[in-house]
Parts: C-alpha cells; sequence; structure tokens
C-alpha cells in the first residue's frame, strides 16, 4: 500500500480533475440536483398538489414544468457566478472542503425542509382550471419569485463539484439533466397523487415533506462523510 505521505507522489490539481469529469456522471448529478431542488412541499409544490386534485394531472404537471424553467434559470445564474470562484481553486484539499461546506449546507435545508409545515402553505383553489399555459405561467412565477433557491444551488454545486471549468459538453448535459431530473419529479409526483387521490388528504403532503427532508439530510450526511475519506485517505491530497 502507497504511503499517504509520500512525497514521489505528485500533486493533485484540482483543474486536471476536472477535466477528467465525464458525461455520465454529470448526467447522474444533474438528475439529483434537479429532483433536491424541486423535491420540497414548498409554494409551488403544495399548488401543483392542490391542482392534480382539483383540476386534473395535467394541471398539476404544468405548474411543475413552469416550475422547472425558473429551477434552471437561477441554476444557470448559480453556476455562471460559482465558475469565476472554480476557476482559481487548484488545490484539492480546497474542493473538498468546498465540499464538505455544501454537505453541512445540504444538511441544514434538509432539517429545515423536515421541520416546515408546508400544510400551512394550503389555500383555497378555484374549480375554474384555467389553460395548461395559465398553470405553467402561474407555475413559473411562484418559483421565480423565491430566490433563496440560489442558496440551495451553491451548496449542491459545491458538494457535487458540478461546475467544470474548461470542460464544456459535461457541463451543458449537466445542466440539461437538473431540467429532466425536475421534470421527472414532477411527472412522478402528479402521477402518483393522481392515482391516490380518493385517498389523499392535506396530512398525505406533510409527510411526503417530512420524508424528502430525512432523505436530504441523510444523503448529505452519507457526502460528507465521503468527502472527509478522501480528504484523508486518497494519495496526494495532503502532499505539499
Amino acid at each position: 500500500m502507497i504511503p499517504l505521505l509520500d512525497t514521489h507522489l505528485p500533486q493533485l490539481n484540482y483543474q486536471e480533475i476536472l477535466q477528467n469529469i465525464g458525461i455520465f456522471e454529470m448526467v447522474v448529478k444533474g438528475m439529483i440536483i434537479g429532483i433536491v431542488a424541486s423535491a420540497p412541499m414548498g409554494p409551488v409544490g403544495v399548488l401543483c398538489v392542490q391542482r392534480t386534485l382539483n383540476k386534473g394531472r395535467w394541471y398539476g404537471f404544468a405548474t411543475g414544468v413552469g416550475a422547472a424553467l425558473s429551477d434552471i434559470i437561477y441554476a444557470l445564474v448559480t453556476g455562471f457566478g460559482l465558475s469565476f470562484v472554480n476557476d482559481i481553486i487548484t488545490d484539492v484539499r480546497v474542493a473538498f472542503w468546498i465540499k464538505l461546506v455544501g454537505s453541512v449546507l445540504l444538511f441544514l435545508f434538509g432539517l429545515w425542509t423536515f421541520r416546515s409545515n408546508p400544510v400551512d402553505k394550503v389555500k383555497p383553489v378555484s374549480h375554474n382550471r384555467g389553460s395548461l399555459v395559465h398553470n405553467f405561467v402561474t407555475g413559473f412565477f411562484v418559483t421565480f419569485s423565491n430566490p433563496l433557491i440560489v442558496f440551495l444551488f451553491v451548496a449542491m454545486f459545491g458538494q457535487f463539484t458540478f461546475i467544470l471549468s474548461d470542460n464544456p459538453w459535461p457541463q451543458l448535459v449537466g445542466y440539461v439533466f437538473i431540467v429532466v431530473g425536475a421534470l421527472a419529479w414532477w411527472f412522478g409526483l402528479t402521477w402518483l397523487i393522481d392515482k391516490v387521490r380518493n385517498r389523499f388528504n392535506v396530512r398525505g403532503i406533510w409527510i411526503i415533506n417530512r420524508v424528502i427532508g430525512v432523505v436530504v439530510m441523510v444523503v448529505s450526511a452519507i457526502m460528507a462523510l465521503y468527502s472527509l475519506g478522501l480528504l484523508y485517505w486518497i494519495p496526494g491530497i495532503e502532499q505539499g
């Protein structure tokens, strides 16, 4: 086994690592980020559930599509801003500490999701269906009116090493699959709510939110432990 502090090992360079991240890895990362950004039962999630129950599945899904469009706009803005910081990081140790901070922030987000009560956001919904476009537009603006989602993207981008300097094609694929992940969540959620509509009530919204919070906390804790493991056990990280 190669000693951790063997001075003959080359110093790892973070920018070189970024060039080796491939398309498949970014597909997985993008899907996870899109789902996590969409899953908590905030105002648009509650609205999507209510519209699915009161108007029909596709009206709820149209609301989710609008939310997904808003999410990708904020994701692109976040990625553009972080790219300037990412470009100057060369030390792998710095990058892994950033991943650890991202894990902590993501854990706090999961805890906040678990403790929040989305039932408080339930409001009377008009049974006038309107058009799918109207439901899409309102879903977009409800989500776009909450710019705090930028902080969630900052945490996830840092944790998942999502910003790839000078590696454009995998980066582009990653952004595309943020949208795919978000749409997959809204499609699955509206399908489920439509199937159980006769047995679904506001308590179901609360249960879904708590489950999501637990999943986010568990995943963030695992990723934090993984980052610490890399920080202290991969040869070359503690060099120099």
